[in-house]
């Protein structure tokens, strides 16, 4: 996994849990349950690029 992959997913998951907690804090389920899912994406990025690298040592 390069360095930009790891910085991406690490961006995204961040992302993910700001969206989440505005979304909580102005009550607002949609924000919150996008923040979840853009968490959710970074972290199945993160397992395939887990994967690739396994496979590559």
């Amino acid at each position: 996994m390069g360095i930009d992959d790891k910085i991406d997913n690490a961006t995204e998951n961040t992302a993910g849990k700001v969206k989440e907690g505005v979304g909580r804090a102005t009550d607002d389920e949609r924000l919150e349950a996008e923040g979840r899912n853009d968490q959710a994406a970074a972290n199945l990025k993160q397992a395939g690029e887990k994967v690739k690298d396994a496979f590559k040592s």
